[in-house]
């Protein structure tokens, strides 16, 4: 189980992240992280202690069981990447149908990937994602 200050709690908090035109994506065949810098979008909260995360898990992943056992896994396989995570970020991530058959090394994987390349990409208040800003800064 996450924190209570690690969770997004409401529709508005998910909605915030989803259709933010800032947000940072990256997609993968067994699942899509997609986050925001809360701080920078104007979202920040006073008391926040780190990153908040949802999860998405959808039916066409599989029945109720599948779908627990899923949230699960992802649960803790995100705790262990909290120290990581810059906090002021709120992530959403969802699961794909391919992760049903997955095993927790593959999920892990490619959690740690998607990440790294969707804070790469989130974008920076004129727009341009976060690594193409800072590689037009290094030439």
């Amino acid at each position: 189980m996450l924190p209570a200050p690690h969770r997004l709690r409401d529709a508005g908090q998910y909605r915030a992240v989803l259709r933010n035109r800032r947000s940072g994506r990256a997609g993968g065949s067994l699942l899509v992280v997609q986050m925001i810098d809360s701080d920078a979008s104007g979202l920040a909260h006073p008391e926040r202690v780190g990153p908040r995360v949802g999860f998405v898990v959808s039916k066409a992943v599989g029945n109720a069981v599948v779908r627990s056992r899923t949230k699960r896994v992802l649960r803790h396989l995100v705790r262990d990447e909290l120290p990581r995570l810059d906090p002021s970020l709120d992530i959403v991530v969802r699961a794909n149908p391919a992760i049903a058959g997955a095993g927790t090394d593959a999920v892990r994987a490619e959690l740690q990937r998607m990440l790294t390349k969707a804070h790469k990409r989130i974008r920076t208040d004129d727009g341009v994602p976060r690594e193409t800003a800072s590689a037009g800064a290094k030439r």
